[in-house]
């Protein structure tokens, strides 16, 4: 390319595309040092890496943990990080990943085949002596073998083609062979985990804040990102935050570099002061109601389709969300690998809802609440804070749901009774559902017994005989996490969204993302596939 030179009439432009140039230089060149101040809703609970679909478990995960592989979240394409490479047979039931030397984990201790097959061992297996439990994102899981010192190979008992992206989530984050030594209840303590990530765990304050430190020899992120070698940061300071007013005041008067759970409502003051917002998809199932059809009153199909079609998640969202919270159109989000429209099933109906509910011999009582045999047709749901307004949510699905003559009690999200309650369908037959992952395999997750179990099957801890199952359900999640053709796959899954909607298991109200907000002198603020944030490649513009 021939040399810029200047001439008298080009002097003008030219400075003005030079101070341009230099200016988006300037502000694309990482800043080094400083502490990032980062505002989490809630505390962590526990730090086994499989319990890291919790987000803030997952939000420190992230950040001192590697995985095997690297998901671009823009093409959701597997991509080298630890492993180097790797392959499969034809019909996925064994995986061999060539790991990339020099790897340590913060410990000094190598992480070579050894460990990682050391890893998978317990996320695949599980070790009931130390109470760690099986990750939903391994099925099939049979044993590791270690080829040689940076060669590990898998085997599964049945095909597992989403073992490949298993291996990039948060739920498959390394860590030493001392972590995996302590149990589940030692894991709550955030010094405890020791990973290879470019941070480490520095202090803690249970319940309060964690502190984290930048590693100095960090030298092996994701092949395929810009940052390499060491964090730009010196360190980051998790602070639990659970008001939203003070999460997003402390923003805006510059006492925190980023936050994470903006609420709708405060987006605009947000934007107005030139604060970016993050809208980070979580690719998964999408924030629904999930019923316990084991509990008599929602037993009957068309009971659960009446409250299907008296729910108005389009008035949800209008009244209480923003642009960045599309209504539910199926089961699983719009951007879910798998996903069908099926918005015409899930249409708001109340008069068809009428019409089923006195089909199922429920009439309306002197109060308008329907009864029959001398029972309310009154159910009750815990509200869980995780989710973004979920008190206001089923308030208003309360009101729409009563429009119809049913009554619908919500229950406070730190309820003392409320774990063993919602183990328990006939106390609880509604529970808020939804989760984050980018692979069909993540229906599985939700609704499949050996998993989450949304519905409960087998009755969970109900002494009741008549427990329900379905299946072919069941088959249906698993034939999704064993099938090799990635066509068939898909099909299936859009199969499984159409069953669930057809028996109305499950009433889909918006699709959620994890919104995050940062200062303007906040830079380089990444997401993985379903929306944790990487402070890796963070840094903070000198203002």
């Amino acid at each position: 390319m021939a040399p810029f030179r200047f001439s008298p009439r080009r002097s003008a432009l030219a400075a003005a595309l030079l101070a341009a140039a230099f200016s988006l230089q300037a502000a694309d060149t990482p800043v080094k040092g400083g502490t990032l101040i980062y505002l989490e809703q809630q505390a962590h609970t526990n730090l086994y890496p499989p319990a890291g679909g919790f987000y803030p478990n997952g939000g420190i995960l992230n950040q001192i943990t590697d995985k095997l592989t690297w998901q671009n979240p823009q093409t959701l394409q597997v991509e080298p990080w630890i492993a180097e490479s790797w392959s499969s047979n034809a019909d996925k039931t064994q995986y061999t990943f060539k790991i990339r030397p020099g790897v340590t984990f913060s410990d000094g201790t190598p992480l070579d085949a050894n460990a990682v097959a050391k890893n998978f061992d317990t996320y695949g297996l599980g070790n009931q002596a130390k109470h760690l439990p099986v990750s939903e994102v391994i099925n099939n899981y049979d044993h590791s073998e270690v080829i040689d010192p940076l060669t590990v190979k898998f085997y599964f008992k049945k095909p597992s083609p989403g073992f490949l992206q298993g291996t990039a989530t948060i739920g498959s984050g390394l860590v030493s062979l001392s972590t995996l030594n302590r149990s589940f209840e030692q894991l709550g303590d955030a010094r405890h985990i020791i990973g290879s990530g470019p941070f480490v765990v520095s202090d803690e304050k249970l319940g309060r804040e964690v502190d984290l430190t930048a590693r100095k020899d960090y030298r092996w992120g994701p092949k395929n990102i810009r940052q390499q070698g060491a964090a730009n940061l010196d360190g980051i300071k998790i602070i639990v935050t659970p008001e939203d007013s003070v999460r997003i005041g402390a923003l805006l008067a510059g006492q925190a570099d980023a936050i994470r759970q903006v609420q709708a409502y405060d987006e605009k003051q947000a934007r107005d002061q030139r604060f970016p917002l993050y809208a980070a998809p979580t690719r998964g199932v999408n924030d629904s109601i999930s019923f316990r059809p084991d509990n008599p009153l929602v037993s009957d199909l068309r009971v659960r389709q009446a409250l299907l079609h008296a729910t108005n998640a389009k008035q949800v969202v209008d009244t209480l969300f923003s642009a960045n919270y599309p209504q539910a159109k199926s089961v699983i989000a719009s951007s879910a690998a798998g996903y069908v429209d099926l918005s015409a099933t899930l249409r708001f109906n109340p008069e068809l809802a009428k019409k089923l509910l006195d089909q199922a011999g429920w009439k309306p009582g002197a109060d308008g609440i329907r009864q029959q045999a001398g029972q309310r047709l009154a159910l009750t749901v815990y509200e869980s804070p995780p989710q973004p307004q979920n008190k206001e949510v089923l308030q208003l699905v309360a009101q729409q749901w009563r429009q119809v003559g049913v009554a619908l009690a919500v229950k406070a999200g730190d309820a003392g009774s409320k774990t063993l309650d919602n183990l328990d369908p006939q106390k609880t037959p509604l529970v808020v559902s939804e989760v984050g992952r980018a692979d069909p395999d993540v229906v599985k997750s939700m609704f499949h017994p050996a998993n989450r179990d949304a519905l409960l099957q087998k009755g969970g801890s109900s002494s009741k005989v008549n427990r329900f199952r379905d299946d072919k359900l069941n088959a249906l999640l698993v034939s999704i996490s064993a099938e090799v053709d990635p066509q068939k796959r898909l099909q299936l899954t859009g199969d499984a969204q159409r069953y669930l909607l057809d028996n109305a298991y499950v009433i889909p109200i918006f699709e959620e993302p994890q919104v995050f907000a940062g200062a303007p002198w906040l830079k380089g603020l990444t997401f993985e596939a379903v929306g944790r944030p990487a402070f890796y490649g963070v840094w903070l513009e000198k203002h």
